[in-house]
This record gives structure tokens, C-alpha cells and sequence, in this order.
């Protein structure tokens, strides 16, 4: 591990724990605790499954996703798993013998993961026989975005690589200069249309060409301010979501924003500090903020709807809407449901004691949670059972 990595762990660590750098000792507040309510939302827990080595304190970018057939999950220690998204029974497995950072991310047949030490990994997704193995010199902490166009890899030095489907070789590359001190994590990018976005270490958010990866638009979404590395930490490494042409972003020290897609336009913008990004539904914008508190705002102006602190200090995972309801993570292996409307709990489950430092994700009409100790997990909301209607009342003969 690099000097920096080791300087971008720890404080990632210290951060979250309230800690000060220099100075006197400082008393570190305890997590919020759990209080008991009316749960109101009726879960059910589908199926559950055994992934692999759990990732414990490495905020890697390990969640499950889908495409409809299988749902796919991987481990740090190298496992990739499919699984049958009714019934949960595992299709195949393969061990890679590579310590894994990110994905998977799946699309056009494949199954695509990156490894600790700079490898991407594209897998056949019918059953996950390997189909080429590239190195890219650079940890990924972002999930593998897939397109019929290529693949789009971001790795922790500020490269944004675009790979072909075939046989991984390099289509295009940029670059953008990082900072002397960062926090560990990464913006995984997003498509809308022909154009790829991310958010960059250095506060900027950019779009480019998926053809040719030429820079389209440029924002800089937080603006790094102070005289020290550690006042201008000013990373975008939290979740970007796109709901039709508006793009929602956010970044640590900085600000959550509302970008129309086409141009990079500020639609507005709230001074809200994340590093773990945002959740939207057609209403609102969800934001975690760094010290824990839950904000929805709405989408057209970013106005509050609510606001919880009920998460302060737990440590919450980016928001996730499913059903009429937020659901996020923390670092006791809770996850929380939210009313949309108004912010009341509703419902709470653990999954065991790992942390669930990834989003929970929505795949059909499930929950999917993967925790850090290794285990994947699949919710739905149960529904009311109808009555069966009255027969129809037979005319009489005339």
C-alpha cells in the first residue's frame, strides 16, 4: 500500500469517527441509538446467500446487480456467484484467485469485475467462464459501467478508461489531477444518452463522449476552499443519479446539486457534506450527509420535504427509494426503512453485524443488501392478499 492510500484510509477513519488531527483529545460522540417504533411496513425476506471473505473496513464498491435473467454478486477474496433471482439457488460460481475492489457490473452478455491490484475481469454471464483479463495499472473503487460501446473503467488515479467488449483493449483514456490528499472511495459514472459522467477527487464533475471520450461539459461541483489538504478534501465519491435529464451529485465539503444533463447547468444546488451520494425517486433526492443526518429534498428545487437524525453517526450507506420508502444501510448491519413522505420509520432488519457500506440496491420489485461480512440478502414488501370477487350472477332464461 502507497503512502497515499494509507494517508486516504486513514482519514476516511477519522473523519467518520469525529476524531481531530491536531489539538487537544476530543470526546467522540457515540452513535444515535436505536429507538423502538411501530414498525408499519410489512418485509419479507426472500432468500439469503453466503458470497464469500468479507471486506471489513476496505469501503470497496462490491453490490449485486441483475439483468433480468440471473442477479450476480462477488466477494472480496474473488468469488463471482449467480444466483436465480425467484428462488435464490446459485447457477454457477468461479473463484478467480484475485482479491476484488469493485463490480459487478453487467451488460451485453457479461459479467465484468476489477481486482485490488489493477485488473478488469469480464465473465460470460450464462455461466461465468472467463472471457479476457486486462490490466488497467490502477485500483478501481467504482463499479464497471457497461454499454453496447464499450466498458468504462475509473480507477483511484484519475483515470477514466473506456475498454472494448471483445477483448478489453484500451479504446481511450483521460485524466484529471488529484489532490495530495483524498478519501478513500470513488464516483461510479453514469450514462445518459451518448455520454458518460463522473465526479472526479479534485470536486470537478465532467461528461464525455462514450465514442471518443472527448470532455462535453465540465462543472466543478466542489470547490476545494481552506489552506490545508485537509480543509480542500473536496472529493466527488459519492453516488450520481440521473432521473430523466437531471443529473443529482454531491460531494464531501461541498454541496448536493441538481445539473441538467445535456449542458452541465446548476439547476440548484444545497450545502449539504456526503461522501456516500444520493438516492431519487420522481419526487425527491435523498442525501446521507457526513455526520449522518438524512435530508429528502425535492427534485424541482431542492427545497426540504424532511429531514431525520435518526442515522447521526451510524454511519449510513447512500439512500436507496424502494417502494414508498428510503432504505439505507448502517454500520451495525441495520438497514433502515424511511417513509417518503414524511421521513417516520417504518420498518428495520439486520443482516448480521458486518457494515453495509454499499447502497442497497433494487432489482425488480426486491431489496438486495450486501453487508461487508460477506453475505448478500433479498427483501420484498408483502402484499395484502386480495379477496376473491363474488361469482357473476347468472341472467335467467327467458
Amino acid at each position: 500500500m502507497n503512502i497515499r492510500s494509507f494517508f486516504a484510509i486513514g482519514l476516511t477513519v477519522m473523519v467518520l469517527a469525529g476524531c481531530s488531527l491536531f489539538g487537544d483529545k476530543e470526546t467522540v460522540l457515540p452513535p444515535t441509538e436505536l429507538t423502538k417504533f411501530k414498525q408499519t411496513l410489512d418485509l419479507k425476506k426472500v432468500w439469503s446467500a453466503k458470497l464469500g471473505k468479507g471486506s471489513e473496513l476496505l469501503r470497496l464498491s462490491l453490490m449485486p446487480a441483475g439483468d433480468g435473467t440471473r442477479v450476480y454478486a462477488a466477494s472480496v477474496n474473488g468469488e463471482v456467484s449467480a444466483f436465480d433471482p425467484v428462488s435464490g439457488k446459485r447457477q454457477w460460481t468461479i473463484k478467480l484467485e484475485i482479491e476484488l475492489s469493485s463490480g459487478p457490473g453487467v451488460g451485453e452478455g457479461l459479467v465484468v469485475v476489477t481486482s485490488s491490484d489493477g485488473y478488469v475481469v469480464a465473465l460470460n454471464a450464462a455461466d461465468g467462464v472467463e472471457r479476457w483479463r486486462a490490466s488497467v495499472l490502477g485500483e478501481s473503487l467504482a463499479i464497471p459501467l457497461i454499454s453496447d460501446r464499450g466498458i468504462v473503467i475509473y480507477t483511484t488515479d484519475g483515470r477514466l478508461r473506456m475498454l472494448s467488449l471483445f477483448d478489453g483493449t484500451e479504446a481511450w483514456t483521460m485524466e484529471q489531477s488529484q489532490p495530495s490528499l483524498t478519501l478513500r472511495g470513488a464516483s461510479t459514472p453514469v450514462i445518459v444518452g451518448s455520454s458518460v459522467i463522473v465526479g472526479f477527487d479534485n470536486g470537478r464533475l465532467i461528461a464525455l463522449s462514450l465514442d471518443t471520450g472527448n470532455t462535453e461539459w465540465e462543472a466543478m461541483l466542489s470547490p476545494p476552499t481552506g489552506r490545508s489538504d485537509l480543509e480542500r478534501l473536496a472529493d466527488v465519491d459519492g453516488r450520481l443519479q440521473v432521473v430523466g435529464q437531471d443529473i443529482y451529485a454531491s460531494g464531501y465539503q461541498g454541496r448536493v446539486a441538481s445539473l441538467a444533463a445535456e449542458s452541465g447547468q446548476v439547476l440548484w444546488s444545497r450545502e449539504i457534506s456526503t461522501y456516500v451520494g444520493t438516492g431519487a425517486d420522481w419526487n425527491n433526492v435523498y442525501v446521507a450527509a457526513d455526520d449522518g443526518e438524512i435530508f429528502a429534498l425535492q427534485r424541482r428545487n431542492g427545497d426540504d420535504v424532511w429531514r431525520s437524525d435518526l442515522m447521526i453517526r451510524r454511519e449510513p450507506s447512500a439512500p436507496t427509494s424502494f417502494d414508498l420508502t428510503v432504505a439505507i444501510g448502517d454500520f451495525e448491519g441495520y438497514v433502515h426503512f424511511f417513509s417518503n413522505l414524511d421521513g417516520h420509520p417504518v420498518a428495520r432488519v439486520r443482516v448480521g453485524k458486518g457494515k453495509i457500506s454499499g447502497a442497497p440496491v433494487v432489482i425488480g420489485n426486491r431489496l438486495y443488501v450486501q453487508s461487508e461480512s460477506g453475505a448478500l440478502h433479498v427483501f420484498e414488501v408483502k402484499q395484502p392478499k386480495r379477496k376473491d370477487s363474488a361469482p357473476p350472477i347468472a341472467e335467467e332464461a327467458s
